[in-house]
């Protein structure tokens, strides 16, 4: 396969900056940029391909760094019952269409993705780099425990439940249980640990508000986590769970919706990662039927605005992502999810957010860093993972909605996965 390519004509969006460059040629080999100079400043090379970009925009592939490809396209019902060759097929076919998307790195924040992660890196299926979390980790009635009253009443036959099985959770009550937990994970390969901290809307039997793990249950995963190398991320909406989290050593916050000032100061203090959803109430909302968990749907999307505009105030480390499950509509809402954060953001700090800052957080899994190279960036040395757009998303980022009309070229690794302009 041709590893050498020469984009001519484009307008560099580098994924720091707040504009685009002059026109320019940007040459790819052996799966990295290796030149970035002034159209037509240098010929190509006899054996590469060459890209017109005839004055599309280039710009570095995108990356989501909470997603859960194991659990986007299947009813939660349908995947505790079906059988695991059909829920990885279902993944493998999420897979593609989120790299189709323009998305070619995520952060899988819970879920079996081991071997979907090896069959991409091998190239048996296409799909997005994958930093896989593996099981979460979650108390007996926690945010991953989906079983039944039934199942966990004394002198009840004790088995591991079908998420269990699955490597969906991992079900650890205690320091040496949690310590196994995470353990196992990491033998796995997971490149870092998601833990459930607090209450959670899609589960049947932790309200919102209620804070999970003991301090030292937390501290003991973020020990074990670290002796491999890399972090602890938990889920937690509220600022009680927040500050136990942070207390305890973890580096990352995904979601946080309900944080309040104090809360927000204290991550900023202590240099931690918050990895917020844009979660509101509308079209891209889950509607989720049962009574209860909708009213915890509905009190967590509404302290969204509260959480841009304080993570905006004390200028927090903030990642982007979608979280979306159960639903293949909301999985194909990716790039969309992505264009709303101009509700809170201007065009260029929203992109930058969904390349070169989301790749600084990848990059916090340290040893266990799966793809060590710079991402998220169009620069000389960078990993060459690139998107031809057909507009300007500084200007349009609706574009960034639009994948099937408007991205012209999807690039991974030096490879073309697709192309609509021509070349020669």
């Amino acid at each position: 396969m041709n590893t050498s390519a020469h984009f001519r004509n484009v307008l560099v969006f580098d994924g720091t900056s707040d504009s685009l460059s002059n026109p320019s040629d940007v040459v790819v080999s052996d799966g990295l940029v290796t030149r970035i100079g002034p159209a037509g400043g240098h010929a190509p090379e006899h054996d590469s391909t060459v890209i017109d970009g005839d004055g599309r925009v280039l710009m570095p592939g995108m990356i989501d760094c909470h997603v859960h490809l194991m659990f986007g396209m299947l009813p939660l019902n349908e995947l505790l019952t079906a059988d695991p060759t059909y829920v990885g097929i279902a993944a493998a076919t999420s897979a593609e269409q989120m790299l189709m998307r323009g998305f070619t790195s995520i952060r899988d924040c819970g879920g079996p993705a081991f071997g979907l992660k090896k069959a991409i890196d091998r190239g048996l299926v296409a799909g997005p780099r994958i930093w896989p979390s593996g099981a979460f980790i979650s108390q007996t009635s926690g945010h991953g425990d989906f079983r039944s009253v039934a199942e966990v009443t004394p002198g009840t036959c004790s088995h591991p439940s079908t998420t269990e099985m699955l490597g969906g959770a991992v079900i650890a009550d205690g320091v040496p249980e949690v310590l196994r937990g995470v353990r196992q994970q990491l033998m796995k390969g997971a490149t870092q640990i998601k833990v459930m901290a607090g209450g959670g809307v899609n589960s049947s039997y932790d309200p919102l508000d209620v804070a999970e793990y003991s301090e030292d249950e937390i501290r003991a995963a973020v020990s074990a986590a670290d002796d491999w190398g890399t972090y602890v991320l938990v889920h937690a909406f509220t600022p009680k769970a927040v500050q136990r989290a942070i207390r305890a050593g973890v580096k990352c916050i995904d979601h946080g919706h309900l944080l309040d000032e104090e809360t927000v100061a204290l991550m900023v203090k202590n240099d931690v990662w918050w990895s917020l959803q844009p979660f509101l109430d509308d079209e891209f909302s889950n509607k989720i039927a049962d009574p209860v968990k909708r009213a915890k749907q509905i009190a967590m999307t509404q302290g969204t605005d509260t959480a841009y505009e304080l993570a905006k105030k004390h200028g927090a480390k903030l990642a982007w992502g979608t979280d979306a499950l159960f639903d293949p509509a909301l999985a194909k809402a990716q790039g969309a999810q992505l264009a709303k954060m101009t509700r809170w953001f201007t065009a260029a700090e929203t992109l930058r957010m969904a390349t070169s800052t989301n790749a600084q957080l990848l990059a916090l899994s340290g040893e266990r860093n799966p793809y060590p190279g710079s991402l998220g960036v169009v620069a000389e040395g960078a990993i060459a993972d690139l998107l031809l757009v057909d507009g300007d998303p500084l200007t349009d980022i609706s574009l960034i909605a639009r994948p099937d009309e408007s991205l012209s070229v999807i690039m991974k690794g030096g490879v073309i996965h697709k192309s609509t302009v021509t070349t020669s």
